[in-house]
């Protein structure tokens, strides 16, 4: 089969659509004021920021466009969530997942460092957490429990609507309320997100993961939500994000979640198709793999395999010279010599772990790049494997 590039790498970023980027345009070179200038070209600036911060607000079925500030990135987000919760509200201790994505996880180890008081509850073999073992964990100090609302290495969707029910109810015999946090980069874009059918108080987004720019995210807080900023210097997003509002790309990550949520339904039955075709390919022509997502609780996108008794870089540099982009489980894990903490959650392995990669499809991706995928990666698994001591005793003995 003729060589093809083939990207499978979508969950750690996407390209910017044409539309896009014909959104943005015009913010880099014809409308360029400063927001918070009086003058015209100013006002032009802040029209197009309000225009886009209503929109946004609308598309995840906010209250009011005054409960979205507009970040830096997801990670900024994540930050400003349980940081800024923490700072604002009476308590110390913070309920997370053992599955969060780094952004949480060091977040609230940074925040155990100045004395501040994490638990992270565990999750089931789906990746799923364990809600009973979320009650057991809340303490009067408890000001937040931050759970992501998909998984961004196996793609498990968390039961987010059920948490924010149970934590109503223990709402109402308390002085100081629970807020809810969830981390939504890997959904914005591929569910139809609704803060008030989630029940969530706080909400991240990142920009480039549904093909608008970089260095662009949001952070929804209900009104009425104690938050301290983290950061100090002007009164820019509401006082909680100080400095010049990025105009282009806030336009943009608009533009970009407008168009997913009108083409969601139907890119998703496209992509959900082509990731079981390449997860059943992949059962078919391989032996010794695990399929680690769970595909009646996960998202449409996301498929990880673990590829035993190979070394998953190596698989991974071999897919890559053959035009195929894939991730070793994380695209964010990717570089640590520590098995990934998402698979050990849900009883991986650390062998299984190290052959662990995660193919993420998106909405370029087409029956021939799995064709073409299909055709190579048995052969690419191998060739590796014959160079793995444990595979060649295994087949050997």
């Amino acid at each position: 089969m003729e060589k093809r590039n083939v990207y499978l790498d979508s969950s750690a970023t996407t390209k910017v659509r044409e539309e896009v980027l014909k959104e943005m345009l015009p913010y880099f070179t014809d409308v360029y004021g400063n927001a918070s200038s009086v003058h015209t070209y100013g006002q032009q600036s802040k029209a197009a920021l309000t225009k886009a911060r209503e929109t946004f607000a609308k598309l995840i079925n906010a209250e009011s466009p005054e409960e979205i500030i507009f970040t830096s990135c997801g990670t900024e987000s994540d930050n400003i969530a349980i940081a800024g919760s923490l700072l604002a509200n009476k308590g110390n201790h913070v309920i997370t997942s053992k599955i969060e994505h780094h952004a949480i996880l060091f977040t609230c180890q940074n925040l155990e460092k100045k004395g501040y008081k994490a638990d992270y509850i565990s999750v089931d073999k789906t990746g799923i957490v364990n809600i009973e073992e979320l009650k057991n964990k809340i303490t009067a100090d408890t000001v937040i429990v931050s759970i992501m609302h998909a998984n961004n290495e196996i793609g498990v969707i968390e039961p987010i609507e059920e948490i924010s029910k149970v934590l109503k109810e223990i709402n109402k015999t308390r002085k100081n309320k629970i807020l809810l946090h969830t981390d939504a980069v890997q959904t914005a874009g591929k569910l139809k997100l609704d803060v008030q059918k989630l029940g969530v108080d706080l909400l991240s987004v990142s920009g480039h993961k549904f093909y608008g720019p970089k260095g662009i995210g949001a952070l929804y807080i209900r009104k009425g939500t104690k938050i301290e900023p983290l950061f100090h210097g002007g009164h820019h997003e509401f006082g909680m994000k100080p400095g010049t509002e990025n105009v282009a790309e806030i336009v943009g990550m608009t533009k970009a979640l407008e168009l997913a949520n009108e083409e969601m339904e139907q890119e998703s039955k496209k992509i959900f198709k082509l990731r079981n075709k390449l997860m059943n390919g992949i059962a078919e022509k391989i032996p010794e793999v695990v399929i680690n997502t769970d595909i009646k609780y996960a998202v449409p996108s996301v498929l990880s395999v673990s590829f035993n008794y190979l070394e998953g870089e190596s698989l991974l540099l071999m897919l890559d010279m053959a035009g195929i982009a894939a991730s070793a489980g994380s695209a964010c894990a990717t570089g640590s010599a520590e098995p990934s903490h998402v698979l050990s959650s849900i009883g991986a392995s650390p062998l299984a772990a190290q052959g662990t990669l995660r193919f993420s499809l998106g909405r370029y991706n087409t029956e021939e790049d799995i064709d073409y995928v299909l055709d190579v990666l048995p052969k690419l698994v191998e060739k590796v494997r014959k160079m793995s001591p444990v595979w060649t005793s295994k087949t050997e003995g």
